[in-house]
């Protein structure tokens, strides 16, 4: 089971890591869980040795999705996804895009979901830079947490 840690843990963790294991990182807002994103983790996860999940802030996700999102808090996000086996740590992020904390992670592999080309993919550009290998996942078709919302409103 993974940790919810913060920016600094997270940096003492991967001096630790990075030497010998190849660091998977990815990120979202993961309102709520549903079994597209159980796949597309684990796929990520299956990339590399460690995963680590940027997690938008509420702030974030209310500039990105509206004044009703999230449905969940940050912290209870960031804590349900470390219990996921695929997931080594979760770490919180405010900006509008994950890209500063792409910078500090130098990820081996950068992956999102099928729903995003590679060329759009935030941190693109930097990690290919150094080498690192950038993955748009299979997205699973009517699997979101906009369509659970829409849903659960009917």
């Amino acid at each position: 089971m993974g940790q919810f840690v913060t920016v600094a843990d997270l940096t003492h963790w991967l001096r630790d890591h990075r030497k010998d294991q190849r660091i998977v990182f990815t990120n979202g807002c993961f309102d709520l869980l549903h079994v597209g994103h159980v796949r597309y983790l684990k796929a990520a996860r299956a990339l590399g040795d460690r995963l680590i999940v940027g997690i938008n802030t509420d702030g974030s996700v209310r500039r990105l999705k509206g004044a009703e999102r999230p449905l969940q808090s940050e912290n209870d996000r960031a804590e349900i996804l470390a219990a996921l086996e695929s997931v080594d740590r979760t770490v919180l992020f405010d900006d509008e895009t994950p890209e500063r904390l792409i910078h500090l992670v130098r990820p081996d592999v950068l992956v999102k979901g099928g729903d995003w080309p590679i060329d759009q993919i935030v941190g693109s550009e930097f990690v290919q830079s150094y080498g690192g290998e950038v993955h748009s996942l299979q997205f699973v078709e009517g699997r979101s947490t906009s369509h659970l919302i829409d849903k659960a409103r009917k």
